[in-house]
């Protein structure tokens, strides 16, 4: 199967998929004639392992061992639960600062802020954080429509342009030549609205930049 057939069956994105590629996690087989990436049904499977695993914040080096029977899933599996194990420690004492906050503070200005900064500071460096670090996908999806819309009106106006120029002048460029530019900025149009498809597909489906931190 072609990846646009996997990237339905999987919901990864193309790109993400490639990357798994490039880390070593998948080898697809190429097709003979035009090189195109052919996934079998084990790449599906392993596929949808990673998905999985990575849902459960399993580093991508760490699926390699598994996928090389470097280490056991038991291994992977109590790893997992020693580093929840852990962030419910670090939950447990920010929930702790803020029933403390609540019993000892009215106000903003009479926080002990030294105490609560370095506390959270000392949390910080062992990286945990309360704020949502993840992109605003939103923005990048609004950004691309709106750079997409100004090309695209763009190329509908200077084709409109041509036509008018056309249809209403003595003095016409020929017929071939008028037909070509205006089947060129048509595809570029379509062009700019696919690559649209697949950056919105892209950004919402956001995995490889989680993937590739580790």
């Amino acid at each position: 199967m072609f990846i646009k057939e996997v990237e339905t069956l999987v919901g990864l994105t193309s790109k993400n998929i490639r990357y798994y590629e490039d880390v070593g996690l998948i080898k697809p087989n190429r097709n003979n004639e035009n090189s195109y990436r052919i996934y079998s049904n084990d790449d599906l499977k392993k596929l949808k392992i990673i998905k999985f695993l990575r849902e459960l914040n399993v580093p991508i080096q760490e699926i390699k061992l598994l996928f090389e029977n470097k280490i056991s899933l038991i291994e992977c599996m109590e790893d997992r639960i020693n580093k929840i194990k852990r962030e419910e420690e670090k939950y447990k004492k920010i929930k702790s600062m803020c029933l403390e906050i609540i019993k000892e503070n009215n106000n903003v200005e009479s926080i002990e802020i030294s105490k609560y900064f370095r506390e959270i500071n000392i949390l910080n460096k062992e990286g945990f954080t309360m704020r949502d670090i993840k992109n605003n996908n939103q923005k990048k999806i609004t950004g691309a429509i709106f750079s997409s819309l100004i090309f695209s009106f763009l190329f509908v106006f200077i084709g409109i342009t041509i036509s008018y120029f056309q249809f209403t002048e003595n003095e016409k460029m020929p017929w071939f030549l008028y037909g070509f530019l205006i089947m060129f900025f048509l595809l570029l149009i379509i062009g700019i609205i696919f690559n649209l498809v697949s950056r919105i597909k892209e950004i919402k489906g956001g995995e490889e930049d989680e993937a590739s931190k580790y």
